[in-house]
């Protein structure tokens, strides 16, 4: 059910220690404007549509199916949202959830804890996020980091997110710190766009005026350059919590920067964590991206396992299900994450899962 990547040996630990415990699901949602550049995302049909993605899928992710959602989920140009993933497992398993916003346009249709971020700008700016917010949010995400550790009772928090345009920016701060990720990152396209992200990418960082291992950078001032504010607050988190339980980070490209980003921290600013309590959670659909290179980003990055649900939606009844296996879509707002917790947690296998996430699409307008 769950495939080890990378440092496997220290993935099987970290599966061993916590299998049979329930986690804590927290989701941190986050915006930036980089997602409404044409064709950088799959995760809404139109630009107009990823405006709303984060909302309807924190909506859905908290409320499960409802008649009249204010936000219904977007529709795609293939697949449905990874959010039935998440909620599938969320509702079987009783997984506690905490939403968080961390910089949003709108204020989320459902309760979420805001930590006082703002939206982030398009990355080609230069100028994403003001450093006072960035500062802001890594004090915020200590400490919300720590309180959440507190109430996992030995298990472990997942930590997943929902930014639209995300692996973008997840690759402006990767190649701000100097990780050779270009070419490596993933997409909801079937086909990644490394084309139209690498020019993204590289108009920020000279925007912004941005040199690589330079004196006077710090990981704070790359996050405001090129980042989006889900980034810094999930660091931060996942570096307190570490101090005091097992984190899994959900997502494949997005928490390989996050992972990335706590390395830089913690040496800039001395921030005690331990990198033994921490793994990367996704899906096959990533790890196995023939389109990227999530396997080889991980190992570039170093001491992370890197773990995936093995699912397969290719028996799928649901057409909107079938299409994650011809590469559409793959992940997001946890869904690997979750789908591992099902594993762990319930002992599910593959089928089962999907049978849950069926369950759930039958009782919403998915189409078969």
């Amino acid at each position: 059910m769950i495939g080890i990547y990378t440092k496997v040996e220290q993935g099987q630990r970290w599966l061993d220690r916590y299998r049979g415990r329930k986690p804590i699901f927290a989701c941190v949602l986050g915006f930036t404007a980089t997602g409404l550049i044409p064709g950088i995302s799959a995760a809404g049909a139109t630009p107009h549509d990823r405006q709303f993605t984060c909302l309807a899928d924190a909506e859905f992710l908290y409320n499960g199916p409802q008649p009249s959602p204010q936000y219904p989920l977007p529709p795609l140009e293939a697949g449905a949202s990874p959010v039935l993933i998440s909620r599938a497992v969320v509702e079987a398993l009783e997984l506690p959830l905490y939403l968080f916003n961390a910089g949003l346009p709108l204020p989320p249709p459902v309760p979420a804890i805001d930590l006082g971020g703002t939206p982030a700008k398009c990355l080609i700016s230069g100028k994403a996020l003001e450093l006072e917010t960035v500062k802001h949010l890594l004090e915020q995400g200590l400490i919300w980091g720590a309180k959440l550790a507190a109430q996992t009772n030995g298990s472990y928090l997942i930590l997943g997110e929902c930014v639209v345009g995300g692996t973008t920016t997840a690759l402006g701060v990767l190649m701000g710190l100097g990780i050779a990720a270009a070419g490596k990152v993933n997409s909801s396209h079937p086909r990644c766009n490394h084309a139209q992200k690498l020019a993204a990418v590289t108009a920020g960082l000279n925007n912004a005026e941005w040199e690589i291992g330079g004196q006077n950078s710090t990981p704070l001032e790359l996050v405001a350059a090129v980042g989006d504010p889900m980034q810094i607050a999930v660091a931060a988190m996942a570096i307190a919590a570490s101090r005091t339980c097992g984190v899994l980070l959900a997502g494949g490209t997005q928490m390989l920067a996050v992972y990335a980003l706590m390395q830089a921290l913690a040496r800039e600013y001395a921030l005690v964590w331990r990198p033994k309590q921490v793994a990367v959670g996704t899906t096959r659909w990533v790890a196995q991206d023939p389109t990227g290179d999530t396997v080889g980003l991980a190992n570039h990055i170093g001491g992370v396992p890197l773990l995936a649900a093995q699912l397969s939606f290719a028996g799928s009844r649901y057409g909107q299900l079938q299409a994650y296996d011809r590469g559409y879509v793959k992940e997001g707002v946890g869904a690997g994450a979750c789908a591992i917790a099902s594993g762990l947690t319930a002992n599910w296998t593959p089928p089962q899962l999907l049978q849950a996430v069926e369950a759930l699409a039958s009782r919403c307008e998915i189409k078969h």
